[in-house]
């Protein structure tokens, strides 16, 4: 019966993405699942990056472009005094330097430079296409390619905790910012270097990371405990979308 109803289903599934699989990789295991083809997501996550995605189940996936649009915020960590070649805790050390002795008030004044609207160039090491090709298999044949920068913006960027080398912060922001990015810029203007060591989505405007599924146990899911989990297309989106 299951196998049967499975192709009816159709909705927001709200999963917590674990560290390690890609994005990709957890829309295939829904698709295993539900045994259904027509499943998709809104809006990408690093393979070390934990927290909320959107996974649209049937006729949901018409509304990628508008889940994909809405403004995100997450919990970040990262490391001052080491810059990496993918701006993350991935990639290759290339460059070292002494950390300043900064203060809370220092590192709250280098945040509110980065508040507000702006342009950001992707990094590298990213899924952004440059003629067809990812720009992440250019990088790891040592090739760096012009990007072109895109218009985003950072609404709110704050201190949690600092414990040297390592800063805590929360940030909201609106699509397409690259927060790996905002951690290298960052360490660039402390003159000492950063990169992104922990990454936690935890909204996409009124969606919420506590609301969602651990991975693990929506494979363990029956089909109806599935349905109960899934928000209409209704709720999820204005009617001036559907």
């Amino acid at each position: 019966m299951a196998t049967q109803e499975a192709p009816q289903l159709e909705g927001i599934l709200l999963i917590d993405k674990p560290q390690g699989p890609t994005s990709h990789d957890v829309v295939d295991r829904v698709r295993r699942k539900l045994k259904m083809k027509r499943i998709g997501h809104a809006g990408t996550l690093d393979p070390n990056a934990t927290g909320l995605l959107i996974i649209l189940v049937g006729k949901a996936t018409k509304v990628s472009q508008y889940l994909m649009s809405l403004d995100k915020e997450y919990q970040g960590e990262m490391k001052l005094g080491e810059t990496t070649d993918s701006y993350d805790v991935e990639g290759e050390i290339t460059e070292t330097k002494d950390v300043p002795t900064l203060t809370e008030d220092q590192i709250k004044e280098v945040f509110k430079g980065f508040v507000g609207d702006q342009y950001q160039t992707p990094p590298m090491f990213s899924a952004k296409k440059i003629d067809g090709v990812p720009l992440y298999k250019l990088a790891r044949k040592g090739k760096e390619v012009k990007r072109e920068p895109r218009f985003i913006r950072i609404n709110e960027l704050a201190l949690v905790e600092m414990k040297l080398p390592m800063v805590h912060f929360y940030v909201s922001c609106t699509k397409g910012t690259y927060i790996r990015t905002l951690a290298h810029d960052i360490g660039q203007k402390l003159e000492c270097g950063a990169h992104l060591t922990d990454l936690r989505r935890i909204s996409s405007d009124k969606f919420d990371v506590d609301d969602a599924v651990m991975l693990e146990d929506f494979e363990d899911m029956s089909t109806a405990e599935i349905k109960r989990h899934l928000i209409p297309i209704y709720q999820a989106v204005p009617s001036h979308v559907l």
